[in-house]
């Protein structure tokens, strides 16, 4: 069973930083030529997940704008709304889950221990 809380804790800890990387995002949407990030999560041996952070280098879009020298193509950040914020709300309910199933172990463990008494 401590297997179980392991693999719970290692998977809250990716989720933390995935909501930490998803409000990076959301915060810095209006800043000219930020890059997003995404956090991918890799098998951990023997067990559980680990966040892995990867900046995503696809352009955003370009405009133009009036500078001194006249008008300037700008490139403005590569972070989309719309794909940001579902995404906080489902990093929102694993985490919820991942949290359930820990208070699930804990129970079986104490469930267990009940049985030996």
């Amino acid at each position: 069973m401590i297997s179980g809380i392991y693999s719970s804790l290692s998977a809250l800890f990716s989720f933390q930083k995935k909501m930490e990387s998803t409000a990076n995002n959301i915060a810095n949407a209006d800043t000219d030529g930020f890059k997003k990030t995404r956090v991918l999560m890799e098998e951990q041996v023997p067990q559980g997940v680990k966040p892995v952070v990867d900046r995503v280098e696809v352009a955003g879009p370009t405009v133009m704008e009036e500078t001194a020298e006249g008008r300037v193509p700008v490139e403005q950040s590569n972070v989309d709304l719309f794909e940001e914020l579902p995404e906080m709300g489902l990093t929102q309910r694993l985490f919820e889950a991942n949290i359930k199933a820990m208070k699930t172990q804990e129970e079986m463990k104490d469930s267990v221990l009940d049985l030996k008494a």
